[in-house]
């Protein structure tokens, strides 16, 4: 059986204190500090999220749209990944949280979302 909600893996550049709103309003999301990948590489990271089925939340724009070339021209699949322009945090769950409502788990594989 497949997950229907996704869960989330917020980049080092994404505030802590997102997880920890997320988690409040019942949606599942982990940390690089939580998973133990602090000062990790972004292909590091992205690997990461890859192997354990997490959608990457990032504001790294920029580099994280060459991962997502890369990974779609050598054949290799993402949970997905989520760019997000800096935000408050508060309004940074909001805008998650409505994604979350409307994308499943599935529907994030391999895509890119912008909010």
């Amino acid at each position: 059986m497949s997950q229907l909600f996704a869960t989330l893996y917020l980049d080092e550049d994404v505030d802590v204190l997102v997880a920890t709103l997320l988690k409040s309003r019942g949606w599942d999301s982990i940390t690089t500090r939580d998973a133990g990948m602090s000062g990790k590489t972004d292909p590091d990271q992205l690997a990461y999220a890859a192997a354990n089925g997490l959608t990457l939340v990032t504001h790294n724009r920029d580099d994280f749209l060459k991962l997502a070339d890369k990974y779609r021209f050598a054949g290799m699949s993402h949970a997905g990944i989520i760019i997000a322009v800096r935000r408050h945090p508060y309004e940074l769950t909001k805008r998650l949280a409505s994604l979350l409502d409307q994308v499943s788990a599935e529907e994030f594989v391999n895509q890119v979302f912008y909010i």
